[in-house]
């Protein structure tokens, strides 16, 4: 089944420039499935990252599409392939969704004055190895404009140890790596904020904090309301329903597993200014794959949920295809089976 692809009446009043995210109504007959795989005829000034941003994508989402594509030259002429299909991450579809495996965010706003309801979705940068953004259920807490940077004594210390000075303060401007507009959630010392630098957007590159393109956030602080919920997973398979069809998507494991947030020193924002993604290590460190017995024990877990209520089998063989091509794009790995006593995975 095809998702139709829509803006909300309270989207439009948007300019162009302002809008980044790809929306989706949601399916109808509850399939959990939107969006479509396309592709783009690359210019030749762009770079991925380019193209990435202006199709709502990220880093990590551009560069396992198109794997054989040059990151920073990708050659006029040559075809890009856009991953903007999703299956919807498990759960309730209300307020943001975070799935750090995903390096993307869910918002499922209230539907208003007789709309459909939708879906937006947008990348993000996640917490790095060291500083991994914590899992569990929250709400945005307040929301700042402008906001300074007050970098905790620890983020402080490990700039000195690499031979940069970082002052107490950071105040707003083009320096403050929180960007324009942040919003504090309950988990002390955590935000989702925009950036200085949002080359690095759909990476893993910040101290736990969720980082956002500045159009995306901007948006985001508009439209979401204190006490907003926000739900953070760590999901790298997704197994849903589109119609009959029982579709995959597989991101890669996150090499060290997300923890539960300890709260920070002072309470204050966990973040960082990063080097220039171009050369940076991060991209190589990100690339460590994970054993083949986590991802099948994710699968496992989706398809089980995803054929509680309606039974389907599973090709096996394909699925784990997928697991080890961990590209991000939902493939069909199974369907519904009729009049059936029980599912495929109690087999």
């Amino acid at each position: 089944m095809k998702t139709t692809h829509v803006l909300m009446l309270s989207v439009l009043a948007l300019s162009a420039t302002a809008l980044h995210a790809e929306v989706y109504e949601l399916p109808a007959d509850g399939s959990d499935v939107v969006g479509a795989v396309t592709t783009i005829v690359a210019r030749g000034e762009d770079t991925l990252l380019d193209i990435a941003r202006r199709h709502g994508l990220g880093y990590e989402d551009i560069v396992r599409a198109n794997p054989d594509v040059d990151t920073w030259l990708p050659g006029e002429g040559n075809t890009v392939v856009l991953p903007t299909r999703y299956v919807l991450p498990p759960g309730p579809r209300q307020d943001i969704v975070l799935n750090l495996a995903e390096y993307r965010m869910y918002y499922f706003p209230e539907p208003r004055n007789g709309e459909p309801p939708v879906v937006m979705t947008y990348p993000m940068s996640i917490g790095r190895m060291d500083w991994a953004t914590p899992l569990g259920l929250t709400t945005i807490v307040s929301k700042m404009k402008n906001p300074s940077w007050y970098p905790p004594d620890s983020v402080r210390k490990e700039h000195e140890d690499e031979g940069r000075t970082l002052p107490r303060i950071v105040p707003p401007g083009p320096d403050n790596p929180l960007g324009s507009f942040a919003m504090r959630l309950g988990l002390p010392g955590y935000l989702i904020h925009g950036t200085n630098r949002p080359a690095g957007v759909g990476m893993r590159v910040t101290h736990g904090c969720i980082r956002m393109f500045p159009e995306d956030i901007e948006f985001l602080f508009d439209h979401v309301a204190v006490n907003t919920r926000v739900r953070i997973i760590n999901e790298p398979v997704k197994v849903g329903w589109d119609g009959e069809q029982l579709m995959m998507e597989v991101h890669r494991t996150l090499d060290v597993a997300p923890v539960a947030a300890d709260e920070s020193a002072d309470g204050l924002v966990i973040e960082d200014i990063i080097e220039d993604i171009v050369g940076n290590d991060l991209a190589t460190e990100q690339r460590v794959e994970p054993p083949m017995r986590g991802r099948l024990t994710s699968l496992t877990v989706q398809f089980v949920a995803a054929t509680n209520t309606k039974p389907g089998e599973l090709d096996w063989d394909f699925a784990e295809q997928l697991l080890e091509r961990a590209d991000g794009i939902p493939a069909a790995v199974g369907k519904s089976i009729k009049n059936a006593a029980t599912s495929a995975a109690s087999e």
